[in-house]
């Protein structure tokens, strides 16, 4: 574990915190398992904006020191088979530097407490299969594929283009 190591929850009105959160995304998106390109000013300037604009959204940022070294973004929202929520983690980043030291999991502890702590019946997130590292990480944490009648569970997305675009 890193020293110093310190998570909280971003204040989303706060210009050093807005800053942090384009940080650590930026540098994720950057990555090959994140898309090998930074985030376009488009959406550098758009995502605290957004963020402020979901109710359900729970970001919490990692911080050795005053640097920013991860996140987690995740949005509340419902199991309608248990009648109760559940918090989908939608991003779990850690600046390339400081991978391996434990702040994934740190992150990913604290999500669960304040899952917990509404009363969320479980975590959901999605990982790439290519990504081993992370698959390891939340496979040691308990998570596993979700299986109903001995069929796997899959993750699909169809894109929205804008409109006028």
């Amino acid at each position: 574990m890193v020293t110093g190591l310190a998570i909280r929850e971003a204040n989303l009105a706060d210009g050093g915190d807005a800053a942090a959160i384009v940080t650590v995304l930026d540098s994720y998106a950057s990555d090959p398992a994140g898309g090998g390109g930074p985030l376009s000013r488009e959406v550098r300037e758009r995502l605290v904006p957004a963020l402020r604009g979901q109710p359900t959204a729970l970001v919490l940022l990692a911080f050795v020191g005053a640097e920013p070294v991860g996140i987690t973004v995740g949005f509340f929202g419902l199991s309608t088979f248990q009648a109760r929520p559940l918090l989908n983690i939608h991003d779990l980043a850690v600046v390339a530097a400081y991978r391996g030291k434990g702040i994934g999991r740190a992150l990913l502890r604290e999500a669960e407490n304040r899952a917990r702590g509404r009363g969320c019946c479980k975590l959901t997130l999605e990982v790439q299969d290519a990504n081993a590292r992370a698959r390891g990480l939340y496979a040691s944490f308990g998570f596993e594929d979700f299986v109903v009648a001995g069929s796997p569970t899959r993750f699909l997305s169809k894109a929205l283009p804008r409109a006028g675009s």
